[in-house]
C-alpha cells in the first residue's frame, strides 16, 4: 500500500457517514453546469475503474453532485439503487478518495458547498 496516498490529510474534505450500521465516505461539490457534472463523472469513472471499485455518483438538479465511496461487503452482486448494498469500511475507500482530490477538475466545478 501506498502510504503517501493513503494519509488521512488528502481526504479531510469527505465527510466520514455512520449510516445504517456502514462506514461511508461521501463528498459533494457544485458544478458549473449539467454537462460539467456529467463530464467531472467521467473522469472520476476512469480513475475508479482502475482501482477496480465503483462509488455512489449522483447528479441531482443540474448542479449538485455526490460521490459516496464504501466496499461492497456481498462481493459479485451489486443491486439496483435504491437501496445502496451494505458496505464494510476499507483502506482502498480512502485511496479512491485521495485519488479523486488529485484529479484536475476545478475547470468543472462552480463552487463547494458549506457543510
Amino acid at each position: 500500500m501506498d502510504l503517501e496516498i493513503f494519509a488521512p490529510a488528502k481526504v479531510l474534505e469527505w465527510n466520514l457517514v455512520h449510516e445504517g450500521g456502514t462506514l461511508k465516505l461521501n463528498q459533494s461539490w457544485k458544478v458549473k453546469s449539467f454537462t460539467k457534472g456529467l463530464e467531472l463523472f467521467k473522469i472520476v469513472v476512469d480513475v475508479a475503474e482502475a482501482e477496480g471499485h465503483h462509488p455512489y455518483l449522483q447528479l441531482v438538479g443540474w448542479n449538485n453532485v455526490t460521490i459516496e465511496i464504501c466496499t461492497h461487503a456481498v462481493a459479485g452482486h451489486i443491486p439496483p439503487p435504491p437501496p445502496p448494498p451494505p458496505c464494510t469500511h476499507a483502506e482502498n475507500d480512502f485511496i479512491l478518495a485521495a485519488k479523486i482530490n488529485g484529479l484536475d477538475v476545478q475547470h468543472l466545478l462552480g463552487w463547494k458547498p458549506a457543510d
